[in-house]
């Protein structure tokens, strides 16, 4: 019986985590975005998923900031998160988000925001009712936030470079 495990993304990781995103999305756009994200030191925290020894999940988790009167407050973003299609519905993408939810708390981050599918982001504390007060050029009902902390509850989200110049190309 395999072992998956979960651990801190490493510079030889970089072509596994490309792969996954490509496998993933079905495109490369994700890809990109994940390597302008680490190229620009944006990247709070990114973890893989291995499984006898191949990376099979990824999730990464850049920096973003809150503007709200003359303060920035950070914050993180989530995106993306992917696995290999053949291993969808074995639990990686959770048990990766757990993993970084818990190293975030750590760390002392306060607010996660995630722009993605509302019944499956819901399942680790994530709501629109937290982020429907933030302006954002994403805000609709998948952009979703949780706190751990004090954060703020509204106010302007600027998320890093990577994210306005990807959505471009």
């Amino acid at each position: 019986m395999s072992m998956m495990s979960i651990r801190a993304a490493t510079i030889k990781d970089r072509e596994a985590i490309r792969l996954v995103e490509e496998h993933a999305f079905g495109q490369q756009a994700e890809a990109g975005l994940v390597d302008a994200l680490v190229a620009s030191g944006d990247s709070v925290l990114e973890l893989v998923a291995e499984e006898d020894g191949q990376v099979v999940g990824h999730v990464l988790f850049s920096r973003l900031y809150v503007e709200t009167n003359g303060h920035r407050h950070p914050a993180v973003a989530l995106a993306p998160l992917a696995v290999e299609p053949s291993f969808h519905g074995t639990g990686i993408g959770g048990a990766l988000v757990r993993e970084a939810h818990l190293r975030l708390k750590q760390a002392g981050e306060t607010l996660s925001i995630v722009l993605g599918e509302p019944a499956y982001y819901g399942r680790f504390g994530y709501s629109h009712a937290r982020a429907s007060a933030f302006q954002s050029d994403y805000q609709c009902e998948a952009l979703q936030a949780q706190a751990w902390g004090e954060a703020p509850e509204s106010g302007k989200l600027v998320y890093a470079p990577a994210f306005t110049s990807e959505l471009a190309a």
